[in-house]
């Protein structure tokens, strides 16, 4: 496996400079902040073990999870800002999980105490040390996007569908579906609800590695021109391009959404808007407005929120810089300015969940080859990534939302939905 980035992204402190690790049992004090927390979270079945070996029972009930804490360091990070330091403690090892990964986060999201809720005093010290949401323009877009999509195609390659390279949200209208047949139903799902029909002009913004736009071309007879900021995405969507004579049909191009020129029948963004900002959501809508023909309708497919809500501070700062999944009330800023009228707005959370389950278990295939490739806190970071998507989505704290939307003054809407879901 080859790539031409090694970037680890974690910066954490070396391990010489730490705390002495096990040279001493733990202090009453911290003792007396683990129980209350245990406390404060209504004594969840969870077990803390901590360096000295010693343990802290939060139920009477049979612990279904141990939580290993292997140096006080680890400790009093997770108990100053437990949404950034849980993940790096556990990325580096000084945190582990003896038990189900998947049901301790679950424990920990439906416990979350009221000291790290909207009130809490560590909810407020987690608001008052996050940064302010970046601003993602254009410089600081290229670098967010390099940071994670430029970790090489062979990367993603190992657990990704293996025909389109599909990094979004599957569609399972059959729940055993593989995930290719899966992402397959995917991209057929957005393309009824854009109706595509064959002579069509299409611009995708963000665009993968290819997968929607070679799909619409080769199945529907659209000519599509898909603009992407990753060089590593795009030069692999131009290759395959090329490999399935679609020169002339489908245009891979290198730049920023805000670039987009020319008018178009159909506008479509498969998982860009979690990259675009809250901030440039009136811009992205007037990008949207300049390129969209009179008739002409599109599709947002993106993460999203019941409320607004920053994006979980370790994934924002190791995983996924600049992200930000939106509230459909964010999201109307979009339309409204340039009055474009929501048709059908799709909440396929549970889809995405299925797919994050797919995706993990092809990620442990391959551990031990992404572990040599780079090393074993990129597999653990990218495991608890991978690990706390799933329940997020299981949850309800994360949406993933489709918006199908067209010109205020577009009287064309079919006058029922069965043009969508007739072939499930």
């Amino acid at each position: 496996m080859t790539t031409k980035t090694k970037e680890v992204p974690l910066n954490l402190e070396p391990r010489s400079r730490r705390f002495a690790a096990n040279s001493r049992p733990a202090f009453g004090i911290e003792k007396w902040l683990l129980r209350r927390l245990l406390k404060a979270m209504r004594d969840p079945p969870l077990t803390l073990r901590l360096w000295s070996g010693e343990q802290i029972h939060g139920s009477s009930q049979p612990s279904e999870v141990t939580l290993h804490i292997k140096e006080p360091q680890a400790l009093w990070g997770i108990l100053a800002n437990p949404d950034l330091y849980f993940g790096d403690a556990y990325s580096d090892g000084t945190i582990e999980v003896d038990g189900d990964l998947l049901r301790m986060i679950e424990l920990a999201t439906l416990h979350r105490p009221q000291l790290v809720g909207e009130t809490g005093p560590l909810g407020l010290s987690i608001r008052l040390l996050a940064p302010t949401p970046r601003t993602n323009n254009l410089k600081a877009s290229r670098h967010n996007i390099h940071h994670h999509y430029d970790l090489g195609n062979d990367f993603y390659r190992l657990w990704l569908d293996h025909q389109y390279m599909q990094y979004t949200c599957a569609y399972f209208p059959d729940p055993a579906m593989i995930l290719e047949d899966a992402q397959v139903a995917k991209m057929e799902h957005v393309c009824r609800k854009l109706q595509l029909k064959p002579g069509d002009t299409v611009v995708e913004a963000g665009c993968g590695w290819g997968g929607l736009a070679h799909y619409m071309a080769e199945r529907y007879g659209v000519t599509v021109r898909a603009y992407n900021i990753s060089h590593e995405q795009v030069s692999f969507a131009i290759e395959k391009a090329k490999l399935s004579g679609l020169q002339g049909k489908v245009e891979y191009i290198e730049e920023d959404y805000r670039n987009i020129t020319g008018e178009y029948d159909v506008f479509v963004s498969v998982g860009m808007l979690e990259h675009v900002g809250r901030r440039n959501y009136r811009a992205l809508g007037g990008v949207i407005d300049r390129c969209l023909k009179s008739h002409g309708r599109g599709l947002i497919h993106s993460i999203g929120r019941n409320a607004p809500r920053l994006m979980n501070r370790w994934i924002e700062k190791r995983i996924f810089p600049g992200a930000y999944p939106p509230a459909l009330s964010e999201m109307m800023s979009i339309f409204e300015p340039y009055d474009l009228s929501i048709l059908d707005i799709e909440n396929l959370r549970l889809h995405y969940a299925k797919t994050l389950e797919h995706w993990l278990q092809r990620f442990e295939e391959h551990r031990v080859g992404i572990s040599e490739e780079f090393d074993e806190r990129f597999v653990r970071a990218w495991r608890l990534y991978l690990t706390g998507s799933i329940c997020a989505f299981k949850l309800g704290d994360l949406q993933l939302f489709q918006l199908l939307f067209s010109r205020g003054d577009d009287n064309r809407l079919p006058w029922s939905r069965k043009y969508i879901y007739g072939a499930d």
